[in-house]
């Protein structure tokens, strides 16, 4: 899990939501190397890594927005995300746009539905 980059917090619980905010793929600081297909696979880590601090999994995710520094990684980004979420599959929008902090290719953000104390 990653130390936020700027001055937010990166999950918030409100009642039974969490709204985890957009994961890049940073690990220990910094970008990992393999273009998008490790970027997604490492952005999607992190924000299992973010629900496990409040007791909730992947399973519990009810939307994702995800963006991308170019749409052509659209399919790429697909199989990873398709492989962290395995049957499950949260509402979700993505979109391209011209740049991501850290000159990242995706960023992931995700609401999930896990009631406190469960």
């Amino acid at each position: 899990m990653s130390t936020p980059i700027g001055p937010y917090t990166p999950i918030v619980r409100a009642g039974d939501l969490l709204v985890v905010s957009g994961q890049l793929g940073l690990r220990d600081g910094e970008m990992v190397s393999g273009g998008v297909e490790a970027e997604a696979i490492q952005a999607l880590a992190n924000l299992a890594a973010l629900l496990a601090t409040e007791g909730a999994s992947m399973s519990d995710v009810i939307k994702t927005t995800v963006f991308l520094r170019h749409m052509r990684d659209f399919e790429i980004m697909n199989a990873a995300y398709a492989a962290a979420f395995g049957d499950h599959r949260p509402a979700r929008s993505a979109f391209a746009v011209a740049e991501l902090p850290r000159v990242a290719l995706v960023e992931i953000e995700a609401w999930a539905y896990a009631p406190a104390g469960r």
